[in-house]
């Protein structure tokens, strides 16, 4: 049976909703996955790992629904409006960043099983927070297609940036004096670098916010970010 323009609207805003939920659910997941990690929890890591699969599940899910809402549009020659189709194109990308991100989490999690349980620098668990606090705006930028708060995701990556060079710069001064072992300050490097890239994810997520609702095109140049272009149809 055909579906009507309002039906393929409707599958969009399910689609949208589907995200949404799977953002919350890679939010938890990361926030679950520094708590491992703070807490040398082994039985917390195994858990948080054990919950990748489901979140791949969805993950494949929300983009196989993506290519058939397309797929069907074509077949039945639907006219969709172009911010319908950057619509479903921004929500492929999303979904992309979000698994992507998950898997950054699952990766610190990992970590937990082979790392020393001694305790991590005070500025780790603020970088974390600002990781999570990045990442919930990230989310809700894309909930609500606010444009503004999807700004502020790219210019907190920042300050994520910054405490992963005051946690190298500490790191290498506790080597040098020898409080730390060099394996721990290997586990330290890798992850500020974790927290660092689930920061750049959210940045892409922004970024597709930004475009969705304003047709706006963002990159990061030297020192910050600049919009580079508009959509045709924005």
């Amino acid at each position: 049976m055909p579906t009507s323009a309002a039906g393929f609207i409707s599958r969009i805003d399910q689609l949208k909703g589907d995200l949404v939920a799977q953002g919350r659910r890679v939010q938890q997941l990361t926030e679950a996955a520094f708590e491992a990690m703070f807490e040398c929890s082994h039985e917390k890591a195994r858990a948080v790992i054990n919950q990748d699969d489901a979140i791949d599940s969805v993950d494949v899910l929300i983009e196989k629904q993506a290519v058939l809402l397309l797929s069907d549009a074509t077949r039945q020659g639907a006219e969709l409006e172009p911010q319908q189709l950057r619509a479903v194109l921004t929500i492929v990308k999303v979904n992309n960043e979000l698994e992507r991100s998950a898997d950054v989490a699952v990766e610190i999690a990992q970590r937990v099983e082979t790392s020393p349980a001694r305790p991590y620098p005070d500025t780790f668990r603020v970088m974390a927070n600002s990781v999570i606090g990045i990442l919930r705006d990230a989310n809700t930028s894309m909930a609500r297609g606010d444009p503004a708060l999807a700004n502020i995701v790219l210019q907190s990556q920042h300050a994520v940036s910054a405490f992963k060079d005051a946690v190298m710069r500490d790191a290498e001064a506790q080597l040098a004096s020898g409080t730390i072992s060099p394996d721990f300050a290997f586990l330290l490097h890798e992850v500020a670098s974790d927290c660092e890239i689930i920061a750049d994810h959210c940045t892409n997520i922004a970024e597709q916010v930004i475009y969705l609702t304003t047709g706006a095109i963002v990159r990061h140049g030297q020192t910050s970010w600049v919009e580079v272009g508009k959509s045709r149809s924005a």
